[in-house]
């Protein structure tokens, strides 16, 4: 991929401020993303040739690799809720007329933005407790609320990413699934 292609993935459509922000959050979302998997492989693939070469594991693995997977899971819905990738359920959505359609997305948006910052609030809460109750993970000796660490960060992310496209339709005349991606199909897309 080129870097002017690279930039592109990157660079918001939305205005100012907002458009800052979304450049941001792209950006911290690749990253985590690459790097959870990039360290989920490496750890994998080290144990299992310790383990079969040397005859020896690496006791941690298994523990580190579920902190990877929260962190890659919910770094992953932020990242799906960009590029417009989530489950739809639409028979009634694609039979409602242009206007419909851009009422009931907005309205969508804005109610699943309200539930993940509400989901961000309720983990930040369960967080705390799992904090102040001082259990440690037994291989790693870190807190076991460390491991969840990772979920009010996803959805405070799919919160905004929900936010940002409720507002471009808001403000735009065609239908946004997501800030990046129009309503609609591609030849390619086979409506079942």
């Amino acid at each position: 991929m080129s870097e002017d292609a690279e930039d592109r993935e990157f660079q918001s459509t939305l205005p100012g401020p907002l458009g800052w922000l979304d450049t941001i959050i792209a950006h911290v979302e690749a990253w985590i993303l690459a790097l959870g998997v990039i360290a989920m492989a490496g750890l994998t693939c080290t144990n299992v040739i310790g383990r079969f070469v040397f005859g020896q594991s690496i006791f941690f693995t298994e523990e580190v690799n579920r902190i990877l997977i929260v962190l890659i899971t919910f770094a992953g819905i932020s990242y799906a809720a960009r590029q417009g990738r989530h489950i739809r359920m639409s028979a009634i959505y694609d039979a409602l007329p242009f206007i419909g359609r851009k009422i009931l997305m907005t309205t969508i948006c804005i109610v699943t933005a309200v539930t993940m910052f509400g989901l961000f609030y309720f983990s930040l809460v369960y967080i705390y407790s799992v904090y102040d109750s001082g259990r440690i993970l037994p291989s790693t000796q870190i807190g076991v609320f460390w491991a969840y660490v990772w979920v009010p960060v996803g959805l405070f992310f799919t919160g905004i990413q929900y936010a940002l496209t409720a507002f471009k339709n808001i403000f735009n005349k065609d239908i946004y699934i997501s800030t990046t991606t129009l309503d609609g199909y591609e030849e390619s897309d086979i409506e079942v």
